[in-house]
């Protein structure tokens, strides 16, 4: 997440329990049947971890950036390409 964040120019927060599907699952269920009345109690229980603060510098973003968009152009040259029969 630390290179998400860098990437993003923006921190980021995950969450204390990394097993969100499940939980998310579960509240929606919860809520559903009325053993929450509202979103507002799920914020009482949800609970942040760790935070992730940009570190990147932002020359060295719009490097990075930079050549991701030259390797999708690459890619691009192959999109009309056969594949090899086997």
């Amino acid at each position: 997440m630390q290179f998400q964040a860098d990437i993003l120019g923006k921190p980021l927060e995950r969450a204390a329990n990394l097993e969100t599907t499940a939980m998310g699952a579960a509240f929606l269920a919860g809520l559903a049947v009325g053993f929450w009345q509202d979103t507002d109690e799920l914020k009482k229980i949800f609970k942040m971890g760790k935070r992730f603060e940009p570190q990147m510098s932002e020359a060295r973003r719009e490097n990075l950036y930079a050549g991701w968009q030259q390797a999708v152009a690459a890619t691009q040259l192959f999109k009309h390409r056969p594949l090899p029969k086997a």
